[in-house]
């Protein structure tokens, strides 16, 4: 049986139990409801449900009670409401509720209502709108649990702002207030967390301009970790200048917990053969990736105490594949990078015996692991539709259809996407493939939405009427999404097309192969959401000005960024891989993402996220949850 035949008999398969459950649920809820529970017992639970972060179960709760309740108070446990799904994610349920009530004139509903309005402004990075509500209530004296949370988004609110001086002091002064040991570690690990995103001219100011040796000490040491990406001699020299001074500092518990590298984790092969396709087919791909590792390779080489010989070697001169691998270990090589075609990684595995461990730039086929000092590193596909499915979950879109090409590629996504989405108890309610090289895809999206039974419905009604009826055709609403596989030639018209039959609202997730840096308007893509490398929509601060030097150089190889990228990641990889010496290593930040190794001894990569608005993609951050207090504090 074929994967989409398979596919297709699941999808029928759960619809029908989807129709019995609903059939079940409608006869349950003809009994008599049980009204024994008065609200205050109702509120306790949601209480206890919120302190174990179970938030859906509590704003359930709370949404229930305000349904029952009048005035101040139907509005006190909508706010309630609206602190939980705040917490568990899901904006659109908190703001469609936020929008039924009025700004509250003083106590306790105001203070929800701030911290609520607040949270949502930062959430949409307007940190300008939640300074205006959260300040005028900085200096009042209100009850712990809510001066706790509304400094925790003052101070959210300043690092946005970038006012690292006010947010790092707020911190620091709200650690006095803490219970418990683990409750000031949760609050130094949210510190750090927003330290690692600040930029790395900002802090080396304002630790300049800080006279408190605390608030200094989390500066410097956040100027070094965002300069370096907490790896290499310079981060280790780093750390070592910074702890001869800062020995009672409350960061050295994020060191102790694994972010100073070992010295035998410094170590790195002296020599390294780089075998890529730099001539004749591929050539434009090869020598962007060595651009990327060379540019990776001079940034490090200054703090390198015995220079590094890094060699490249033409896969497609004269002697082939065989020659350039067997001339880079004549040469010394104690590290092979490359190659990048899967049909070279499949040849050197089938015809060489590896004697130095060799990072592979492709991944051999399915099922095949090769020798085991054969590590693969790919910008694999699999990996975006897997985020496409977190991301989609994250929204809280948990019903998904999906528009998929009619080629290999296609069914590798669409097979990804449906195990990764359902594995985490996703519903995939259905999905259509299309003709990469057609003009039209009205028969695809009406059969995916159900447009053609809308219209079918309605012949049969005004044949068996007679005469002619007034018809608004009506998508089918049990898709809370749409997973898109496509090019941006093939997305702009989809993401029309969709928008002309009713589809226009429904959320539309797609990968990086949407995003062709092509020069071309994307204003028709405008809405649309995908995952991508962090070189391209969201470079951490030790790589920030790397993409626009790479364009400034090689402006022909705008489109190829995200192969410098993979040059890059490429050669940190060597380092961690070479002393692992077969054994796991720690997550990477990297170009391409945040680099993992799996028992395979396959790198995969978490993406960042953009949405396509206007000409240009935006970052999506990830979930601000800044505004979550899960710090007992003391009354």
């Amino acid at each position: 049986m074929r994967d989409y035949e398979y596919l297709a008999m699941k999808i029928k398969f759960r619809n029908q139990i989807t129709l019995f459950l609903m059939c079940t649920a409608l006869a349950a809820s003809c009994a008599t409801p049980n009204l024994s529970y008065i609200a205050g017992k109702n509120e306790q639970r949601a209480e206890i449900l919120a302190a174990a972060n179970q938030f859906y179960d509590a704003a359930d709760i709370y949404i229930g009670l305000a349904t029952q309740a009048i005035g101040a108070e139907r509005d006190r446990l909508t706010l309630l409401a609206i602190e939980q799904w705040l917490f568990a994610g899901d904006e659109r349920r908190a703001r469609n509720a936020l929008s039924q009530i009025q700004r509250p004139s003083s106590g306790e509903l105001l203070w929800l209502w701030t911290a609520d309005v607040s949270a949502l402004l930062l959430w949409e990075g307007n940190p300008n709108g939640a300074l205006s509500l959260l300040e005028p209530l900085e200096k009042e004296t209100l009850p712990p649990k809510y001066r706790n949370r509304l400094d925790l988004l003052l101070a959210d609110s300043w690092f946005q702002k970038g006012r690292l001086l006010s947010a790092v002091g707020l911190y620091n002064r709200r650690e006095s207030k803490l219970l418990n040991l683990d409750a000031i570690r949760h609050s130094r690990k949210k510190l750090w967390a927003q330290l690692r995103l600040a930029d790395v001219q900002n802090l080396h100011e304002a630790a300049n301009a800080s006279t408190d040796p605390i608030t200094r000490g989390w500066l410097t040491l956040a100027a070094a970790a965002n300069s370096t990406g907490e790896r290499g001699i310079s981060w280790r020299d780093s750390v070592e200048n910074w702890y001869a001074t800062n020995r009672n500092h409350p960061a050295i518990e994020i060191l102790n917990k694994g972010s100073l590298p070992k010295d035998s984790s410094l170590n790195y092969p002296k020599k390294i053969a780089l075998l890529l396709p730099l001539s004749g087919a591929n050539e434009a791909a090869g020598n962007a990736i060595q651009h990327g590792f060379l540019g990776a390779y001079f940034a490090a080489a200054s703090g390198l105490d015995n220079q590094q010989t890094i060699r490249s070697y033409d896969v497609n001169g004269e002697g082939g594949l065989e020659k350039a691998y067997t001339s880079g270990l004549e040469d010394g090589a104690d590290f092979v990078v490359g190659p990048l075609l899967r049909k070279n990684v499949a040849k050197l595995v089938t015809t060489q015996t590896l004697s130095v461990p060799v990072l592979s730039l492709n991944y051999l086929a399915d099922g095949w692991l090769g020798p085991g000092n054969l590590y693969q590193f790919a910008l694999a596909p699999e990996d975006e539709a897997t985020a496409v499915a977190a991301r989609a979950l994250d929204d809280q879109n948990t019903r998904g259809a999906a528009l998929v090409p009619a080629n290999d590629w296609g069914q590798r996504m669409l097979n990804t996407f449906s195990f990764q989405f359902e594995k985490a108890d996703g519903a995939l309610i259905d999905y259509q493939r299309y003709e990469p090289l057609a003009q039209d895809f009205s028969f695809e999206i009406e059969k995916l939405l159900g447009l053609s039974d809308s219209v079918g419905r309605y012949q049969r009604l005004r044949t068996h009427i007679g005469q002619p009826l007034q018809f608004d055709p009506r998508r089918r609403q049990d898709i809370d999404f749409i997973f898109l596989a496509a090019d941006s030639k093939v997305g702009r018209l989809i993401k029309s097309q969709l928008k002309f039959h009713y589809a226009g609202d429904l959320p539309v997730y797609s990968t990086s192969y949407i995003y062709s840096m092509d020069g071309k308007s994307d204003s028709d893509l405008t809405g649309v959401m995908f995952t991508d490398a962090p070189w391209i929509i969201a470079p951490p601060p030790w790589i920030a000005d790397f993409p626009t030097t790479y364009e400034k150089y090689w402006p022909s190889e705008r489109r190829l960024a995200r192969l410098h990228a993979m040059g890059y990641d490429a050669y940190h990889l060597v380092s961690a891989l070479f002393n692992a010496r077969g054994d796991s290593i720690s997550e990477i930040p990297g170009a391409t993402g945040r680099l993992f190794l799996t028992a395979d001894r396959k790198i995969h990569r978490r993406l960042e996220w953009a949405q396509f608005d206007g000409e240009q993609p935006a970052h999506l951050p990830q979930r601000y949850d800044g505004h979550r207090n899960f710090d007992k504090i003391k009354e």
